[in-house]
């Protein structure tokens, strides 16, 4: 097994998404157990015609290693184009999205839709793997609908391409992010002979979703993708309950505040103060769930506009929350 391989060797790591994996949410989740990381998947196209937007995603913190920068689009020239862009910006490999299931994407020939042209998407494999000096790898489906699984053939061909490693969301592209994962399609790749790092995606929820798979479907690695927006923990108490066969504690609401603040420092750091403020709203939720009697006070913090008087918010809601603790 070459040396960049073994960055997935039994690791759990957290998945591409949209809006959701910005540098200051993946720095939290690799200092809360991620082994490895992705950019939001970034459009070749507006790489390549310097577009703000896709430019500012290719910023990534020092610490976030190893990561990915992750591709998608449906031009060949245009995405080798966009892989020497994101080359140049120093990641540790590059990855190509074949997987994303939106219809603006999946229709025009992008994402999920190649697999509906699976010698496309091993042209685009191969033409980007001749053209970076980074290793490449890729992130699919199990296939177009019920009548098209072909992840096992797809898993083959890229293998041949020089991918060296492949993600697999276990759904199909019609599944969107909703119902069921088949995992079992991953011990089926691997038993076709296929030697490359597979990693499992889809549905991995729990703890024990990920104890489960690993046990049971032989994925060299685990990726998890929404469950982490609600619980960054995720990762550590994964490790935590492979190892131990049961759970770590909750975290307390000292780390879970603490945590928060500084995510929200990060955010603000990098977008300024209106913009940091505003998009973190979305993860309130996530480091105050199950905290009894939150509800009201989640709908207070989205008032703010300010860093801090939004840390001085939290930073009381911990000390009153400690405090009646305590009776």
């Amino acid at each position: 097994m070459n040396e960049f391989r073994k960055i997935f060797k039994d690791k759990i790591l957290l998945a591409p998404m949209e809006d959701v994996t910005e540098p200051p949410f993946r720095l939290i989740c690799k200092r809360l157990g991620a082994d490895v990381v992705y950019t939001e998947f970034i459009s070749a196209e507006g790489l390549i015609r310097d577009a703000r937007k896709a430019k500012a995603k290719l910023f990534f913190y020092e610490e976030e290693r190893p990561m990915g920068i992750q591709i998608f689009g449906g031009n060949e020239d245009v995405l080798v184009d966009a892989a020497k862009i994101s080359e140049n910006a120093g990641p540790d490999f590059i990855d190509i999205n074949c997987g994303c299931w939106v219809k603006d994407v999946a229709m025009r020939g992008a994402g999920a839709g190649l697999l509906k042209d699976i010698p496309k998407m091993s042209r685009i494999a191969e033409k980007i793997i001749n053209n970076v000096e980074l290793p490449v790898t890729l992130k699919t489906r199990l296939g177009w609908d019920e009548n098209s699984i072909v992840i096992v053939e797809v898993a083959k061909i890229l293998e041949k391409t020089g991918i060296q490693a492949l993600t697999v969301h276990c759904r199909l592209r019609h599944q969107g992010n909703k119902g069921d994962a088949d995992w079992s399609w991953i011990k089926r790749i691997k038993d076709s002979g296929v030697n490359i790092p597979v990693i499992l995606n889809g549905n991995v929820k729990t703890p024990e979703d990920v104890k489960y798979v690993f046990d049971n479907f032989e994925p060299d690695a685990v990726m998890i993708g929404q469950s982490a927006i609600q619980n960054p923990w995720i990762f550590r108490q994964s490790k935590f309950f492979i190892k131990n066969g049961y759970h770590e504690s909750e975290p307390s609401v000292e780390e879970r505040i603490d945590i928060c603040i500084e995510h929200l420092r990060l955010s603000v750091g990098l977008k300024g103060e209106k913009y940091g403020v505003l998009e973190f709203r979305k993860h309130y939720s996530g480091y105050l769930r199950n905290l009894r009697d939150v509800s009201k006070f989640r709908l207070e913090l989205m008032q703010y506009n300010e860093f801090e008087p939004l840390k001085e918010k939290l930073l009381q809601f911990k000390e009153e929350y400690l405090i009646n603790s305590e009776f």
